[in-house]
């Protein structure tokens, strides 16, 4: 195996082991209790893409993807005991201009627009009479499209050896071992989404061939059809935004191809859903795929709040910007209740807000 991606591997090794010892930590001295009121903010948008039921796999690199049922009804229950406000997304703007006293508010987000979300989320969701939002890629919804995530992890589960085209040569990983197919699922996704778009598909694109996945067939699958999420839409506590047309890295592309993209993901919804959409979720969302012309261009195409997932709470500045607002990602790696409890309190982002503040930190 190549020393870099052994290396690579090693790095993903370190940085769970890093949040693991973070999350206890806060534990153990209590800082969601005392730092709270300087981290918490105004609120947090909570960002979720799979909900079902655990599954026992060896490799399951998008594990960080879903939590079970089970976790979803925890953190409502924590939510609640910890005094949030569970409220729509389309409260945020009113909240962040009247601030109500000390209580915070949570938003509940889902990304992709899964049908394990209908299946598994909504009746935790409906039996606690709380509002969500999902986020439709409108091409998942018609029952095609690129998973290529889901495409890489299959294509590395089933073989011994991987084989690709890339950049004029033809690259071969041994996949053989547990070891080998973490490694080379790490090495290989963050060096294609650090190159251009159609250079990742193409490569999950030959990947998937190699084992006979159908691509569409994948996102049949997994995603919903615009006749479940229309059974969906006639709940009162649901909200449901657009998520663009193919679920691009929109940083990759020109700004014609950015409008595009959101304005049809947006129409897309509207129009089968029959609904007015107002929020959007970048793909991917973070620093690399969504920056300020993104922002920019999503208030140019209509939209009231678009969410990155750049990590933190919401302060006050956020209502100058509600085309960039920030999530919290609920990690599958971490389903534990002081783990969520210390995501709720905002102090493994205090960091980064100290630094927006230009103030120097230890």
């Amino acid at each position: 195996m190549p020393a870099s991606v052994a290396e690579d591997s090693g790095a993903a090794a370190r940085r769970h082991n890093l949040f693991a010892k973070g999350f206890a930590l806060i534990e153990a001295t209590r800082a969601d209790r005392w730092l709270r009121p300087l981290a918490q903010g105004d609120g947090v948008i909570l960002m979720f893409h799979h909900v079902r039921p655990a599954r026992e796999r060896p490799f399951c690199p998008n594990q960080y993807l879903e939590v079970t049922p089970e976790f979803l009804d925890m953190t409502i229950t924590v939510l609640k005991r910890e005094g949030f406000d569970i409220i729509s997304l389309d409260e945020v703007p009113r909240r962040l201009k009247s601030p109500r006293g000390n209580k915070p508010f949570a938003v509940i987000t889902f990304d992709d627009g899964y049908r394990d979300n209908i299946e598994y989320a909504w009746p935790v969701l409906k039996r606690h009479k709380v509002p969500w939002t999902i986020f439709v890629v409108a091409d998942f919804a018609d029952g095609h499209g690129r998973l290529w995530w889901h495409e890489i992890e299959a294509a590395i589960a089933r073989q011994d050896r991987i084989s690709f085209s890339l950049d004029g040569s033809m690259e071969v990983m041994e996949v053989r071992t547990l070891d080998e197919k973490k490694a080379a699922f790490e090495t290989l996704v963050q060096r294609l989404k650090a190159g251009p778009e159609d250079r990742l598909r193409a490569v999950a694109a030959e990947l998937a061939a190699q084992i006979n996945l159908d691509p569409n067939r994948l996102v049949r699958d997994y995603c919903a059809t615009w006749d479940e999420l229309r059974a969906l839409a006639k709940d009162s506590d649901v909200t449901i935004g657009s998520h663009t047309v193919t679920h691009p890295i929109l940083a990759r592309h020109e700004d014609d191809f950015v409008r595009r993209e959101m304005l049809q993901g947006k129409a897309a919804v509207e129009e089968r859903l029959g609904i007015q959409v107002r929020h959007m979720a970048y793909p991917l969302g973070d620093r690399n795929s969504a920056g300020d012309r993104e922002f920019r261009l999503s208030r140019e195409a209509g939209f009231t709040t678009c969410l990155t997932t750049r990590p933190g709470h919401v302060f006050q500045k956020h209502a100058q910007n509600l085309t960039a607002l920030p999530r919290v990602s609920i990690n599958g790696l971490y389903q534990t209740e002081p783990a969520l409890r210390a995501l709720l309190s905002g102090v493994p982002f205090l960091p980064w807000e100290i630094g927006n503040l230009g103030l120097n930190w230890p």
